[in-house]
């Protein structure tokens, strides 16, 4: 008894590590994307190039099943394809053409919540703590804060931000369908299903792209680089790890460290391109990291005053 509850808690940590490299990999991920943009990249095509990097890398690993159990079952697998994949990334590249990238980033940021609140509705027994909420709202906070860091400029634009909310429910819906596949599947077979239907899905929209950039800019170091770093880190390993810390933490815990994204963001904007920290900035990721830390203290401490009584 005392082993198995040993393996559960190495399971426990190392999920819990696979969460924040995943979040590490994906608030720097805004900077590779930047850096291709400004290459000539549509952001269409940076998602397609990344999907398709990430899927054959993890064919090599994962190749012998080809179908899920069920067509049912493969359908999920198509949604997960949709909504961590296409629509996503898409409705999130469209909506800051309408609004601002403060606007964009922090509503996109509430995916979190949006998460914690369907599996409240959904799952009886994933019903959220005080403490979860609490923390969550106070880590929502100092997302306000880093995104802010050098801007208070907000403005209300009804397409940008609804799409904005569109992506972070996508996200959302995602996280609970990958608990439903996460009983039955491998997270590599799950990964490698996401990434096909994620490819799968936004080709039509490559139709809507004004023009496709020359393909010999992908000779480009600094292109390849970014687009290497995207497909093998933020796409492959890190949906691996997510998949694998949402089925150790639950899909609320899990999707908490979301919250750290912007922090990594900001200082990898700050390394790579040259942008300044303010005081807001500073207060913010003391938010973040105390909202996440006071969360999962009241949670444990819940947990232990049940055991003791």
């Amino acid at each position: 008894m005392a082993n198995f509850s040993n393996i559960t808690k190495s399971a426990s940590v190392l999920a819990h590590i696979g969460a924040l490299i995943t979040v590490t990999a994906w608030g720097v991920s805004f900077v590779s994307t930047k850096v291709l943009l400004e290459n000539g990249l549509g952001p269409a095509e940076i998602y397609i190039y990344r999907f398709i990097l990430a899927y054959l890398m993890i064919l090599i690993a994962c190749h012998k099943r080809l179908w899920a159990n069920s067509f049912r079952d493969e359908l999920l697998f198509m949604t997960c394809g949709l909504c961590a994949g296409s629509i996503y990334f898409i409705a999130e590249n469209m909506a800051l053409e309408y609004t601002f990238v403060t606007n964009v980033s922090l509503l996109v940021t509430t995916s979190p919540l949006i998460t914690t609140l369907l599996m409240w509705m959904i799952y009886k027994n994933e019903k959220p703590g005080k403490g979860t909420i609490i923390g969550s709202i106070i880590a929502f906070t100092g997302v306000a804060c880093v995104i802010f860091n050098s801007s208070f400029v907000v403005k209300m634009n009804p397409l940008g931000d609804i799409l904005s909310i569109l992506a972070a429910l996508s996200w959302s819906i995602y996280s609970l369908v990958l608990k439903k596949l996460n009983a039955l599947y491998s997270v590599m077979f799950i990964s490698r299903k996401t990434f096909f239907y994620g490819v799968l899905t936004a080709l039509p929209f490559m139709f809507f792209q004004p023009e496709i950039c020359n393909p010999s800019v992908l000779l480009m170091p600094e292109v390849w680089g970014n687009l290497l770093f995207l497909g093998a880190f933020a796409s492959m390993l890190a949906y691996i790890l997510w998949a694998q810390s949402v089925k150790h933490l639950g899909a609320i815990k899990a999707s908490n460290y979301m919250y750290i994204s912007p922090i990594i963001t900001l200082i990898a904007s700050i390394a790579f391109l040259g942008e300044k920290l303010s005081i807001v900035g500073g207060l913010g990721c003391a938010l973040i990291l105390g909202g996440m830390w006071l969360g999962e203290y009241l949670e444990r401490k819940k947990v232990q005053t049940r055991n003791t009584h």
